[in-house]
């Protein structure tokens, strides 16, 4: 596996590489980003290289957040994807990524309004801002993302078709933890206590799909599943939004029929966590 530090170098290797899925990545990697680089190896196959990212993009932090405490841990997350099948890892500082007078990015203007985007101003933008920047740096054919940030895969989508990008995106399923959490860079943050809550998301959302599947089609029904379960087993967390929506426009929806997503996001102290189910029969 080759290591890449500097965009010169990246042109270079990309100008051999021939057919490219890519695996884009803040770092700080588990089994989670381990599966989406599996899953790009099974794509490409043996005729196509895989290439991941490890950059954590300031951009998409706010002023508040964690940027200067989110855990880099390039050692082991290179030995990570060299196990998973990456052919290449490109792993650049802020300065190669960002010119210091940069004046253009890249906003978003209505899938970003809601759930994560509208708690995190400006969050998005950055997101796209980096995604376009690597997509014009990597040049993949393809690109791999985990459904665990749905509305950020959505959101990508939407990138890709209005700025006529040529990659074809594919989205992954989320990895769990034995117990049903969704494998996230963030659980190191959680307390013990914490973490034996942190389940309940997934439980949560569990019981209000089952609801929906039994024939209960009232969005504030739904929700208020969630509501119940959490603060029954969840009291240590802080719920930001929890949300019935369109799967494509993530705008609520009153009622369901098909076709929907219950996204959620819980502050735990440190750590705020997400998570999702797909309402679709």
């Amino acid at each position: 596996m080759t290591l890449i530090e500097t965009v010169k170098d990246l042109r270079a290797w990309r100008k051999a590489a021939g057919h490219v899925y890519f695996v884009p990545t803040m770092g700080a990697l588990h089994e989670g980003h381990a599966t989406l680089v599996r899953e790009a190896r099974k794509l490409a196959g043996t005729d196509a290289k895989v290439a991941a990212s490890i950059f954590v993009n300031p951009l998409q932090f706010g002023p508040n957040e964690d940027f200067d405490r989110y855990p880099r841990t390039l050692e082991t997350d290179l030995a990570m994807c060299q196990a998973a099948g990456a052919d290449m890892v490109f792993a650049p500082s802020v300065k190669e990524v960002y010119h210091t007078d940069r004046s253009i990015q890249i906003q978003e203007s209505s899938l970003s309004k809601v759930l994560c985007g509208a708690s995190r101003p400006g969050h998005f933008d950055g997101v796209c801002t980096v995604v376009a920047k690597l997509f014009n740096l990597v040049q993949p054919d393809n690109a791999v993302f985990g459904k665990k940030d749905y509305q950020q895969l959505a959101i990508i989508r939407r990138l890709v078709r209005d700025l006529d990008f040529p990659v074809e995106i594919h989205g992954i399923e989320t990895v769990r933890e034995d117990d049903g959490l969704a494998m996230s860079s963030r659980n190191r943050y959680l307390s013990p206590a914490e973490r034996a809550q942190a389940p309940a998301l997934r439980a949560a959302l569990v019981k209000a799909r089952e609801a929906w599947l039994g024939g209960e089609s009232e969005s504030a029904r739904l929700l208020d599943i969630i509501h119940q379960h959490l603060a029954q087993h969840a009291a240590l967390g802080r719920k930001d939004y929890i949300a019935l929506v369109d799967r494509h426009t993530l705008q609520p929806l009153p009622t369901l029929e098909n076709d929907g997503l219950i996204a959620l996001a819980v502050f735990f102290d440190k750590a705020r966590l997400i998570d999702n189910i797909e309402m679709v029969r």
